[in-house]
Parts: C-alpha cells; structure tokens; sequence
C-alpha cells in the first residue's frame, strides 16, 4: 500500500458518502453523492467499520478489489450499519454519535511463515479448507495482542482452533490498510 495514498479531500469524500449512505437509508430518501474522480474510482478492497461510543458497531468489507473504492464504500457503508449479524441495525438516535472508519485495503500476498506477520502493520486473512476469516491491521494495537495472540484469534474468526495457524494446510495470507476516520486530525 506504500504506493496508494488519499489526500484529505478524497478521504473527507469517502467518509461523506459513508455517512450520507446511511443517512439516506434511515431517512427513505435516495442519497446525494458527488460524483468520484481519480483515485476514487481505482478498484479496491475495502472496510467499513462503526463505532459508537468507542465500541464496535458494525463492520463489513470487501478483501478483495471488485468495485470502484468509492462504490465499494458506499455498499460497505450500508451494510455495516445494516447488515453486520453481529449487531441489531443502526437505528436515527445512534447516527449522530456513531463514529465512521475506513480501511483500503493492498492486494493480498501469501505469507512465507507465521513469524512474517507484523501486528499494527499486516492485516491477516486466515483460511483452511472452506473456513475463512480475516482481521484488519488495527486489531492487534486495540486489543493488545501480540503475534501469537492475533493470529489465533484469526483462526477463532474463522472458525477454526486456535492453534490452526500453526498447521501446514493454513493458509496465511497479509495485506496492509489506508485506515482514517472520521475523529482523525488532519
């Protein structure tokens, strides 16, 4: 990802759209979007992550690149606030407190051995047989998780036993992210 870069104004955009997506959504209405340029329109994987109040409250994204960034955002912005199972839907009261993040994601590489993974710099996709999951880069560092600990709860995420990261058919692949939100200073 050291090759991919927002400046402020294409990631003000981003978070924008995110929140007028659901905006819209809660208010009925169609939303009102700028049209993209740019950067904006490079196919990207993505994350949308909510927070209320500090804490989680949806997140859903893409890995892997198959829409415009901007378009992967604004489907990702719905869903997360609509669609994580994890969470009941945002509801009007909570969108005023709720706090929006986006993480672009690099392309996926394999990694070589357990010891490559770098908590706070590599995001983890996790995969053995028809179990996948996967843990953005930011994780770790708001866990406290060092490299043993981070990679078996990708394993957890993925359904798998702790300890699957250290089986030979466990599939390690790393991926870096663009990550800003909302309460970032610029």
């Amino acid at each position: 990802m050291s090759d991919f870069s927002l400046n402020p104004s294409e990631k003000k955009i981003l978070l924008e759209s995110a929140r007028e997506i659901i905006t819209a959504y809660l208010e009925k209405r169609k939303p009102i979007l700028l049209e993209p340029t740019g950067i904006l329109t490079t196919n990207c994987g993505a994350f949308v992550t909510l927070h209320l109040k500090g804490r989680l409250r949806g997140c859903i994204g893409h890995i892997v690149a198959r829409l415009p960034l901007y378009k992967t955002i604004e489907t990702m912005a719905k869903s997360s606030a609509f669609g994580d199972p994890r969470f009941s839907p945002v509801t009007k009261e909570e969108l005023d407190e709720i706090d929006i993040e986006i993480s672009v994601l690099s392309p996926l590489y394999p990694a070589e051995s357990p010891e490559d993974v770098v908590p706070g710099t590599h995001g983890i996709f996790i995969t053995n047989g028809f179990h996948s999951g996967v843990l953005l880069p930011q994780v770790p560092v708001e866990q406290a998780w060092n490299r043993e600990e981070y990679l078996t709860h990708g394993c957890y995420k993925a359904g798998l036993p702790g300890d699957a990261w250290r089986d030979p058919a466990t599939k390690i692949e790393l991926f870096t992210a663009l990550v800003f939100g909302e309460n970032d200073e610029e």
